[in-house]
C-alpha cells in the first residue's frame, strides 16, 4: 500500500519510529520533495486516521513497524494519497495486504451489496469479517455511510 510506504520513509530515513512533525514534513517536502508542507501536513491527518500514525506531544509516531516496509527506489506517491479514503476502499486495500485477490474481493463485495441490500461499505465491513479479518475501525464509517445512504432515499 502506497500510504504504508509514503508514511514510513521518513521513519526508516531517520531509523527511528517516532519524530519531531517537523522533521516528519521536512523529510517528506524537502529531503524527497514528494509532497509541498501543507500536504504532508495533510498526509500526517490522514495517516492518523488510518491508524497509521499517532501523536504524542509534538510527534508523530509510527503505528506500525515501519522498519518491515520497503521503499522501491523509483518510488513517488501519488497524490491521491491525500484524499480520505471511503470505508471500501480501506477494507479493500487490508484485504489486498492480506493475499486477497483485488477483483475476487470487489466482486464478492458487489455480490453481498446486492444480497443484503446495503451500502457497498456495508458490504465490505461484513465480507472482511467473513474472512477473518479485524476491521471493527471501520464500522462506525461503514455505519455513517449506510444511514446518509438511507437517509437520502
Amino acid at each position: 500500500m502506497s500510504l504504508r510506504v509514503a508514511v514510513a520513509a521518513p521513519f526508516v530515513q531517520h531509523g527511528t519510529s517516532r519524530l519531531e512533525e517537523s522533521e516528519f514534513v521536512v523529510s517528506l517536502s524537502l529531503d524527497r520533495d514528494w509532497f509541498s508542507p501543507d500536504q504532508a501536513k495533510r498526509l500526517i491527518d490522514i495517516a492518523a486516521q488510518e491508524g497509521l500514525l499517532e501523536h504524542d506531544d509534538g510527534d508523530v509516531v509510527a503505528a506500525f513497524d515501519h522498519a518491515e516496509v520497503t521503499i522501491p527506489e523509483s518510488f513517488a506517491p501519488d497524490e491521491d494519497l491525500l484524499r480520505e479514503r471511503s470505508a471500501f476502499e480501506r477494507v479493500l486495500d487490508a484485504l489486498v495486504a492480506e493475499g486477497v485477490e483485488k477483483h475476487e474481493a470487489v466482486g464478492a463485495i458487489n455480490s453481498l451489496q446486492g444480497e443484503l441490500g446495503v451500502t457497498i461499505e456495508v458490504a465490505a465491513v461484513v465480507y472482511a469479517r467473513r474472512e477473518g479479518l479485524e476491521v471493527a475501525e471501520l464500522v462506525p464509517m461503514a455505519r455513517e455511510a449506510l444511514l446518509s445512504d438511507a437517509a437520502s432515499e
